[in-house]
């Protein structure tokens, strides 16, 4: 069983930043790709960002891309770096990791996921 921790979600203002980490102690995490995903009440999840599991090759959404920065600082946490965060960024936000090397923006293509870090931007 692969366990994902996801942790630094919180309540923050309009303009703020937040740092979103995903962790695990499993091997399979370490050659997994990871992926980003958000939730907000009343719509479909949607993919933010991914990383191969050497962070070698990125993928982003045109919708954060400039504000929201995937990375791996070891091959066991992956972030989500948050900028010039807005109102509309209010989300349940989840990390997943895909027995595929490759990255993928589809939800299917993963395999383990994190319970989800609330992320609240004021106005």
């Amino acid at each position: 069983q692969v366990q994902l921790v996801e942790s630094g979600g919180g309540l923050v203002k309009t303009g703020g930043s937040l740092r979103l980490s995903c962790w695990s102690s499993s091997w399979i995490f370490s050659s997994a790709a990871v992926g980003w995903f958000r939730q907000a009440p009343g719509k479909e999840r949607e993919f933010l960002a991914a990383i191969t599991w050497d962070g070698s090759s990125i993928f982003q959404a045109d919708s954060v891309k400039g504000r929201f920065a995937i990375s791996r600082d070891n091959r066991n946490t992956v972030y989500l770096q948050m900028n010039t965060l807005k109102p509309e960024d209010t989300a349940i936000y989840y990390c997943a990791a895909s027995k595929n090397p490759l990255i993928s923006q589809s939800d299917s293509a993963y395999d383990y996921w994190g319970q989800g870090t609330q992320v609240t931007v004021s106005s």
